[in-house]
């Protein structure tokens, strides 16, 4: 799996931050997405895909 964000769609919200805090930070000044890891374990994989699917900005994208 590769995780890449849109950090131009991003709002802030922080809900993938909640779900895999070892894949997704946030910018302390305005709480834009930081990708921690690119190609998080198989053990994440199902945790990145429902932050994802729950990120109100459509943001993550996955391949």
């Amino acid at each position: 799996m590769k995780v890449a964000v849109d950090t131009e769609k991003c709002c802030g919200a922080g809900t993938c931050v909640m779900l895999a805090p070892d894949v997704f930070d946030q910018g302390e000044d305005d709480g834009i997405v930081v990708l921690l890891e690119e190609h998080p374990g198989e053990e994440l994989h199902t945790t990145v895909r429902e932050a994802a699917n729950v990120c109100p900005a459509g943001a993550i994208s996955l391949s």
